[in-house]
């Protein structure tokens, strides 16, 4: 194997410990030896690729913002309408909470504010992408006109990471998909025509059901049935 991949590979393999390690236990109760432990990789390993537990922290975090972009970047460019793909982003964003630790990981540290150097904020990221896609949802004419759609972008970024916080105390996210669709039923009536609200109502559902029942032992979540309505209206 050639030594950038074996390094690549060893690198990829610190973060991923690293991030079950700070998700399971936090930040002030992780110590870098935990890491080599769990990593299965010697000191040497460690500090050749990160010089301090922070980091090694900033790398998580990094990392669990680029899975996020990345997802959401191929949502958001699938050819279809924006609500839709905002929806469907947003339970792909669930299940990657349920089954990656490097997600899971970089959300603890980013809450828990424990960097001494700023980082950039994923939150303004991902309020920035919102907005781009219900700009793009207005022009669709699947939103009302004349909303602020900062104001909104920022509420729904909001109430999804109160969503899945409140979901790990709880039941360790169990049924996020269940929370993620109840949080749509309840913004879309104020956020689009009634004409279309059926629709996008049945595709909530949908979408939770597309995405959620592939992740291990999770089931099928989306417990409401409304009717799937074929034909989005124009």
């Amino acid at each position: 194997m050639p030594r950038q991949t074996r390094a690549e590979q060893t690198r990829a393999a610190i973060i991923r410990a690293a991030a079950e390690m700070f998700d399971r236990y936090g930040y002030g109760n992780t110590g870098l030896s935990d890491v080599v432990a769990h990593a299965g990789v010697t000191k040497g390993a460690l500090y050749f690729h990160f010089r301090s537990k922070q980091d090694l922290a900033q790398a998580v975090v990094q990392e669990q913002h680029a899975l996020w972009a990345a997802e959401a970047a191929t949502v958001a460019g699938l050819e279809t309408p924006a609500l839709e793909a905002l929806i469907r982003m947003s339970y792909r964003l669930a299940r990657q909470l349920r089954v990656d630790p490097v997600v899971r990981g970089g959300i603890r540290l980013t809450l828990e504010h424990t960097f001494e150097r700023p980082l950039p904020d994923p939150y303004l990221d991902w309020i920035a992408m919102t907005t781009q896609i219900l700009q793009r949802a207005e022009a669709e004419a699947d939103i009302r006109t004349n909303m602020d759609l900062d104001r909104i972008a920022r509420f729904l970024v909001s109430s999804f990471t109160g969503l899945h916080l409140v979901a790990q105390v709880i039941d360790f996210r169990q049924h996020l998909a269940d929370q993620v669709g109840d949080l749509w039923r309840l913004v879309l009536p104020g956020l689009i025509p009634g004409r279309k609200l059926t629709y996008y109502l049945s595709f909530v559902v949908a979408a939770g059901r597309e995405v959620m029942p592939a992740v291990p032992g999770q089931g099928r979540q989306v417990t409401v049935t409304e009717p799937r309505t074929a034909t989005r209206p124009s």
